[in-house]
């Protein structure tokens, strides 16, 4: 959640948890899960209501996975009935309080370490492998990222042992079926302008991400992106023209960062709700790249091909059009750059072709 809505859900949910059950709905019969997976309670199990609209299913897997913290009380009670009970409270607050048409996240770890799907469809969708149901849990991510929401307030105090180690084993899951790699495992605070997961879990991330990468493989590493700002120019900045005029912006791509792209970097942090400063740095490059592959064209492989040109002297048309030459560019910044060469221009080889 944004700052100020985390306050405002952490009042509603603690009225309703120390109201205790007594309202609870009836659960139903559980719903044996693979052995392959964590156990994971679908929302039948916990006794969801139903959503009040159709649900959208995305016809393709995630980019990423993003950590929330639920910013309700660190409670002492680490049953399974508790799991429950939050799980009905967020998605009360989310249909009656927010007026969305189900629960904003797709899954949640609570602090005894039990698994829960949020959204309904979300578990099908993982186990299939292969669709995203849209959500409700990251302001312009929630047809890209699986959100995993963290019972408690990590602020001033790490989760549990056993809440983290659930947290691990779900990501493994998650990467392993949607064939995410570690290093697209984001806190929310990458993306919007909040608190969220709190200082304590968001400073774990890192070792979220090795420890997922002790599953699943892969290099850990998160992308590093640069700070551009006013005055700036070069490529990096006219990238980032590209970008912007991807996502509806006028200003033209000439390289020089001034009056007219700083308006247009404000505008976009303010549609995606992230800090609207006009500095492009974490949260604006997070929103917008999104990873381009052959067969793919626009501004996005715009902004590919003349990073390509300008850091390895590629002699691409900027056409906007991936075709091979493109890829196989890609594919050898990649090697040289010690990433997976598969021609894919993911955050991170994006981030790398920034630097």
């Amino acid at each position: 959640m944004v700052l100020g809505h985390d306050l405002r859900r952490r009042a509603f949910l603690t009225g309703t948890l120390a109201a205790g059950a007594a309202a609870a709905l009836p659960l139903a019969a559980a719903t044996p899960a693979p052995a392959a997976e964590p156990g994971i309670a679908d929302c039948a199990t916990w006794g969801a209501r139903q959503p009040s609209s159709p649900l959208t299913l995305v016809p393709a897997p995630p980019h990423k996975i993003i950590v929330h913290h639920t910013a309700t009380p660190n409670v002492t009670d680490l049953s399974r009935d508790q799991a429950f009970r939050l799980a009905r409270s967020m998605q009360n607050w989310a249909m009656d309080d927010r007026r969305w048409i189900d629960t904003g996240q797709h899954f949640t770890v609570s602090r005894g370490g039990f698994l829960v799907e949020g959204r309904h469809g979300s578990l099908a969708a993982l186990r299939g492998g292969a669709q995203t149901v849209e959500s409700a849990h990251c302001t312009g991510q929630n047809t890209l990222a699986i959100g995993i929401e963290n019972e408690g307030t990590y602020s001033a105090v790490d989760p549990r042992g056993e809440q983290y180690a659930a947290l691990v084993e779900l990501c493994a899951q998650i990467c392993g079926q949607y064939r995410l790699r570690p290093y697209q495992i984001y806190g929310h605070r990458d993306f919007n302008a909040t608190e969220c997961p709190g200082d304590r879990l968001y400073a774990l991330l890192p070792q979220l991400r090795r420890d997922v990468a002790a599953r699943t493989g892969g290099d850990p590493t998160a992308p590093v992106w640069p700070l551009l700002h006013n005055g700036d120019t070069g490529d990096r900045v006219r990238a980032l023209q590209h970008l912007l005029v991807r996502r509806g912006a006028t200003v033209g791509v000439d390289g020089s960062f001034g009056p007219a792209t700083e308006q247009a970097v404000r505008a976009f942090q303010t549609q995606v709700t992230a800090t609207s400063d006009g500095w492009a740095g974490n949260q604006t490059w997070h929103q917008l790249v999104v990873p381009v592959r052959r067969g793919d064209s626009g501004e996005g492989v715009k902004a590919t091909q003349l990073l390509l040109n300008a850091r390895r002297g590629a002699g691409l048309t900027v056409d906007g059009d991936f075709g091979p030459g493109t890829e196989a560019a890609v594919a050898g910044f990649q090697s040289g750059a010690g990433l997976t060469s598969d021609g894919l221009v993911d955050a991170r080889t994006f981030a790398r072709l920034l630097a």
